[in-house]
């Protein structure tokens, strides 16, 4: 900490000086905002151990009062299920409508998908995460190797995503007649009601899964349909702290049903259907 203050401090163009000073001043507070957290879910956990307040008051060296303070300070401890810094969401984008490859049309993501965006941003803005989205061209060429990043983008529109889901062992997409998710350890498969009857109903797939780098991991959404995702989301909105505190950051995959309103596509009900597959030891 000391050598980038000397550092910012050294810098001889003012201007330039004053710019590093506000970087290294966003990076500071983005740590401090992140040792809350941590400072908060240590409490929580200390608390769920069976310490008392007073107990935590006394090794911490601070008030009773002040313990009280401090478990409510701070971004809750499900802010890590999606990062530390501003997330990345990547859609994945299709050619315009009528149009192939080479007619160098621009790529266009459905509206279920930029719905999942605001939802995802609204959440996380509630986190004191910001998030930013990007569009995956409809080559499916995509950096996975990042942090702080969340996809949603079925396999039949990114190879990368595909071959890297070929890695669960637990759930994957298959197509035979219509595409479906299948949950082999259980030897059940789920295919999506729009597909079987009609009805306003589909399945999403949900999982932390490995960066090829080897260095990390990334989130991924995706339903067998686009509205399937929209129900992932849905689940993330409403059981998020209980999600995290079975899974944190460990990777896992799970799939989640959903019941939709036809008119306006607003989820009205999501549900996780399988166990919580844990890809680690």
């Amino acid at each position: 900490m000391h050598d980038d203050m000397q550092r910012v401090a050294e810098i001889a163009v003012p201007v330039e000086r004053a710019k590093a000073a506000i970087d290294l001043m966003a990076t500071y507070q983005g740590r401090v905002l992140e040792l809350s957290r941590i400072r908060r879910e240590a409490i929580e956990e200390a608390q769920a151990s069976g310490m008392t307040q007073a107990e935590i008051a006394k090794q911490l060296g601070v008030s009773r009062g002040r313990v009280g303070q401090l478990a409510s300070a701070g971004p809750p401890p499900e802010r890590a299920f999606f990062g530390t810094d501003l997330v990345t969401v990547s859609l994945g984008g299709k050619y315009e409508a009528g149009k192939g490859p080479d007619e160098n049309p621009s790529a266009v993501v459905v509206r279920e998908d930029l719905d999942n965006f605001e939802h995802l941003r609204k959440l996380l803005g509630g986190m004191k995460l910001e998030a930013q989205y990007e569009v995956i061209p409809p080559t499916g060429i995509v950096n996975l190797n990042r942090d702080n990043h969340v996809v949603i983008c079925g396999p039949r529109l990114s190879p990368i995503v595909a071959q890297v889901l070929e890695g669960d062992d637990n759930l994957r997409f298959e197509k035979d007649r219509a595409w479906h998710l299948v949950d082999q350890k259980a030897g059940t498969e789920y295919r999506s009601p729009q597909d079987e009857d009609g009805s306003a109903g589909d399945y999403g797939y949900l999982g932390r899964l490995p960066r090829l780098d080897g260095r990390g991991t990334f989130l991924y959404i995706a339903g067998i349909h686009a509205i399937g995702a929209n129900g992932v989301v849905h689940y993330l909105e409403h059981n998020l702290a209980e999600l995290y505190r079975e899974v944190r950051t460990r990777r896992f995959s799970t799939l989640i049903s959903c019941r939709y309103n036809p008119d306006t596509l607003e989820v009205l009900e999501s549900r996780r259907v399988t166990p919580l597959y844990r890809h680690e030891s």
